[in-house]
């Protein structure tokens, strides 16, 4: 999976996720593209690189994850227990697929129920 086809499918999960580039004041992260629903992150990569994704993932998943997949590693710059990192390179489509929408779903279902405002 390349980076545009990652990004149509975060894209593709619902009219309730909105894309970024949150991170303009810092050179080192100006080429990452975040993926947002209910106002909070479930993805996240640099466009540039390419070298990892990050998505949210349940603290009791992460460990398994690893053990059965050598391409699920620790997240870029976040808390690894409550994300993990994924090789797209080493990925398979589905794989990806599958916990980009574990993370969408995780992320939705943890902050649906509060007051939300698209800005």
């Amino acid at each position: 999976m390349n980076v545009e086809e990652l990004r149509d499918y975060c894209l593709s999960l619902g009219p309730d996720v909105e894309e970024k580039m949150p991170f303009q004041a810092f050179k080192a992260a100006r080429g990452v593209l975040a993926f947002y629903v209910c106002g909070h992150m479930f993805c996240y990569f640099d466009v540039d690189g390419f070298s990892i994704v990050s998505l949210k993932c349940r603290p009791e998943d992460i460990d398994p994850l690893k053990e059965q997949h050598p391409e699920v590693t620790t997240p870029y710059n976040l808390s690894a227990k409550h994300w993990i990192g994924i090789v797209p390179s080493a990925a398979d489509s589905a794989l990806l697929r599958r916990l980009t929408l574990q993370s969408y779903l995780l992320v939705k279902q943890q902050y649906s129920h509060h007051k939300y405002k698209k800005k």
